[in-house]
């Protein structure tokens, strides 16, 4: 028997892209960019949801939602690895390690969830338009918010249990910029089994569960936008939908593609994945608000209104 306590009090040492060392400055630049990018854009948009009463609406709520977990799935991440990219590799605490891919984890469980509570509001507003405020009331939006951050918890939490009770007795060297479930697990000498299937099983059939409740709502609401009459309700309703497709699909190709190539893809260079994986952390919370911001048209009304009182002054 391990004395586990030993084996899990020293610090693991975070080393970035593993081939890339000598480019760590240079790729540090359009991280950093696209962070700020992201820190802004959500800033923005969470500021105009709050000061306009106009924007008080279900889809605003859920979308502010949205930019709250993508800030802390950026944030959680990025500025260790900028301080990797920029200082060299970097000690982190096992407590940290554990803090930080909890949050990683679980913020990819509730954007996930939030998105799928997005579709359920378009579906609501476009096919039982007349009933969209007695379905969609304040009281039933605060427990679908409170349901599916409870969610994303209880699904992450065993993680952390089944991490604590491995010995790391060899290395503590995690060819990586920021600490992840499988990685971080690998690193044990001890039996990963039920690790690799938790980490693979409950959250792909969790996120795979919400992707066909998504793909139904936006089914139905496809069949119900083409049997509308005007010409103009049809484009109407199909723009309001084209932003949530767009961060949809932004959001769950690169997902997917990351959670597959930890589990299957051998063939797969660890530099390739790291460097994508770093990327998906970055370029979806910084996009996000820009989609919204350009097909929305009433963010992207207020924003234009924001920044013209703004150069006025």
């Amino acid at each position: 028997m391990y004395n586990q306590s030993s084996y899990n009090t020293g610090d693991f040492t975070l080393l970035g892209i593993p081939g890339l060392e000598q480019y760590h400055v240079w790729i540090s630049i359009p991280f950093c960019f696209i962070y700020l990018m992201a820190i802004v854009g959500n800033s923005i948009l969470l500021y105009l949801i709050a000061v306009e009463r106009s924007l008080h609406a279900p889809m605003f709520f859920f979308l502010s939602m949205l930019a709250i977990t993508d800030v802390i799935l950026s944030t959680t991440c990025v500025p260790k690895t900028l301080t990797v990219f920029w200082l060299g590799p970097q000690k982190i605490s096992f407590p940290g390690c554990l803090t930080q891919l909890f949050f990683l984890h679980s913020s990819f469980v509730l954007d996930s969830a939030i998105l799928l509570a997005m579709a359920f509001d378009r579906y609501v507003a476009i096919c039982s338009p007349l009933r969209y405020t007695t379905i969609l009331t304040p009281r039933t939006i605060t427990k679908i918010a409170v349901g599916i951050s409870c969610r994303s918890f209880c699904i992450i939490l065993p993680v952390i249990f089944l991490l604590t009770r491995l010995p790391f007795c060899r290395t503590r060297i995690i060819p990586h910029t920021y600490c992840e479930h499988i990685g971080v697990a690998r690193l044990a000498c001890a039996d990963i089994s039920i690790n690799i299937w938790y980490g693979f099983c409950v959250p792909i059939m969790t996120v795979i569960s919400d992707v066909i409740l998504i793909a139904v709502s936006y089914t139905l609401i496809l069949c119900a936008v083409f049997r509308l009459p005007s010409r103009d309700a049809r484009q109407k309703a199909l723009g309001t939908c084209g932003s949530h497709v767009c961060v949809i699909l932004m959001f769950y190709t690169p997902a997917f593609f990351s959670i597959l190539a930890h589990r299957f893809g051998h063939n797969v260079s660890r530099t390739f994945h790291i460097m994508f994986a770093n990327l998906y952390i970055v370029i979806p919370p910084a996009l996000n608000p820009i989609v919204y911001g350009v097909k929305t048209k009433q963010i992207r009304d207020k924003v234009i209104l924001l920044f013209s009182t703004k150069g006025s002054e």
